[in-house]
């Protein structure tokens, strides 16, 4: 056997070691994504083939919503390092465009204004917390027509604006998956926007993708949310937004990033 494809099978092996499993993972373990790095680098150190850079696309065109938001923040700052794309900010009353995400018109509007785009991602939507003793229907409703449907209405609006090949990605969280005490509108929400992604990834036309970004609680939000979140250990914002650079830049569609 010749050098070459003895390299070959050696890096081919590496990968398939169990830390490489990150790079096909959707769970943004900070010590997990730690040993795949490492990982990656031993096995194409076998071969003398470490990179010394990789060309991603660029100029992306990119409209973020809830982009004044402590997540949006930390979002827009994510994207816009290396000042490769064009972030638009979107916000209800702040930012370049403004729109409620519980319209149709609204949403349509700043698309309308600023045409063909690349991406759009949400970190936009109201949930309600209340103990489920009280609850009404119309308390329950808040979650419905705010962070799932107006979610959802991004997505079905948006999809119109999209160049081939772009992107959408939206916003769920933990408590998706964990229930917590007085949570039962966040759980069936973040469930709900989850299944959509899921299934509109099978049908979205064009090559455009779609994801969701679940984050634990953010650690900029302890001080209001921390006692709904009792023993979860929060994440910053910034690490967060990893997910969605993954989301914006990256190939895969109906994906779930977990974060935390």
């Amino acid at each position: 056997m010749n050098r070459s494809r003895l390299g070959c099978i050696r890096l081919q092996r590496a990968h398939e070691a169990p830390a490489c499993q990150v790079f096909g993972d959707e769970h943004f373990g900070q010590q997990q994504a730690g040993n795949g790095h490492r990982c990656r680098a031993q096995a194409m150190a076998v071969v003398g083939a470490i990179p010394t850079g990789f060309a991603r696309e660029q100029d992306r065109k990119i409209v973020v919503i809830g982009a004044s938001g402590t997540l949006g923040r930390a979002v827009v700052a994510e994207l816009e390092q290396g000042g490769a794309h064009e972030i638009i900010r979107v916000g209800h009353t702040q930012g370049e465009q403004q729109l409620d995400i519980t319209n149709a018109d609204s949403v349509a509007a700043p698309f309308d204004r600023l045409g063909q785009v690349d991406a759009i991602v949400s970190t936009a939507g109201n949930l309600f917390f209340g103990p489920l003793t009280k609850m009404t229907a119309a308390d329950f409703n808040v979650g419905l027509q705010d962070k799932l449907l107006g979610q959802v209405r991004l997505a079905l609006v948006g999809k119109h604006y999209l160049n081939d090949g772009g992107s959408i990605t939206l916003t769920t969280g933990i408590v998706g998956q964990e229930a917590i005490a007085q949570g039962a509108n966040p759980t069936a929400v973040n469930a709900g926007v989850e299944g959509f992604v899921r299934a509109a990834a099978c049908e979205l036309p064009r090559s455009i993708r779609i994801n969701a970004v679940s984050p634990t609680v953010l650690t900029e939000s302890m001080e209001a949310y921390g006692p709904f979140f009792p023993g979860f250990e929060p994440v910053p914002a910034a690490r967060a937004a990893l997910a969605y650079r993954r989301s914006v830049e990256g190939v895969q569609s109906g994906r779930v990033y977990r974060v935390g």
